[in-house]
């Protein structure tokens, strides 16, 4: 994967469990942080969410926001938030692993595409859960690309 992407300043690990839109929150923040995105885009994350869960099974979650805060996205990244007491997404979802996501043009459907491939595998959602380190977050996710 892209390094400019997805690299070690997007990863969270042992993160405290929290409330679901505190979750989205940070995710928000992480991706804002690392300059993929202007506050407005977490807002959209926020509005999706209420529309729409983001959990997707397997105990992940890949928040990301709604079609008309698009522009918000300065350029394509992705955020990893682990969380090992879990997050709670409503109706017995839980989410281990959050993954923010800002894609620019049609870059989001490739993003989605990656972490789906990896994500459909309970054994790698296991493996994120679990890592304690960043590089190996890393190289879980880059088998999705091979």
């Amino acid at each position: 994967m892209n390094l400019e992407i997805f690299n070690e300043n997007n990863i969270e690990l042992n993160v405290a469990r929290e409330a679901k839109n505190a979750a989205i929150q940070r995710a928000g923040a992480l991706l804002q942080k690392n300059g993929y995105v202007q506050a407005e885009y977490i807002e959209g994350m926020e509005k999706r969410e209420q529309s729409m869960t983001t959990y997707v099974g397997n105990g992940v979650a890949i928040p990301h926001g709604l079609p008309e805060y698009i522009p918000f996205i300065l350029k394509s990244g992705l955020v990893l938030l682990q969380y090992p007491e879990g997050v709670d997404f409503g109706g017995g979802n839980i989410a281990y692993v959050l993954i923010g996501i800002a894609g620019k043009n049609d870059e989001h459907l490739e993003l989605l595409s990656t972490i789906a491939l990896v994500c459909q595998d309970e054994e790698n959602v296991t493996r994120l859960k679990l890592a304690t380190s960043k590089q190996e977050v890393l190289g879980i996710l880059a088998s999705g690309d091979e």
